[in-house]
């Protein structure tokens, strides 16, 4: 994930406090942001896959809800992808009035034999969340990925 400009807004922040289900009243006037609020840049960066686009055909988050199949997008088969972990390293607080931009670089790749899987592929994709007014760094996410060698069997 690239983005160019994430502006931080209190009313982003509230109603994303809202969708996690978080009552923390300091979310609501937008004096600082739930800790997976970076999360939220997704939908700043055109490219990210799980942003819906209103000229292209969306997978969306359930089984093929539009009938757009996950398999051969060009990035390999999301079907034997996974997401599996997620850590966030909080360097300075976020908060409404604040402007950030990223960077993403890669990580280490390791495998593993799995019983049902196959060999499993991780990977990790590091993102930079920094401040447009200071250049410093404010949050560093590290994403875990893994893909099957084969489909699962069940």
């Amino acid at each position: 994930m690239t983005i160019e400009r994430f502006p931080v807004e209190a009313s982003h922040i509230m109603m994303f406090a809202r969708a996690i289900g978080d009552p923390n009243p300091a979310y609501a006037d937008g004096s600082s942001a739930p800790p997976t609020f970076s999360m939220a840049g997704a939908q700043f960066d055109e490219d990210h896959p799980l942003r819906p686009k209103s000229d292209a055909p969306w997978f969306g988050s359930g089984r093929e809800p539009t009938g757009v199949s996950q398999v051969g997008d060009g990035d390999g088969d999301m079907t034997r992808a996974l997401h599996a972990e997620q850590h966030f390293e909080y360097h300075r607080p976020v908060h409404a009035g604040m402007v950030l931009t990223t960077t993403e670089r890669d990580g280490e790749t390791w495998e593993k034999e799995s019983k049902r899987g196959g060999r499993l592929a991780f990977f990790e994709r590091f993102t930079e969340y920094r401040d447009v007014a200071t250049g410093e760094l404010v949050i560093t996410a590290r994403m875990v990925g893994v893909e099957t060698s084969k489909a699962v069997e069940r």
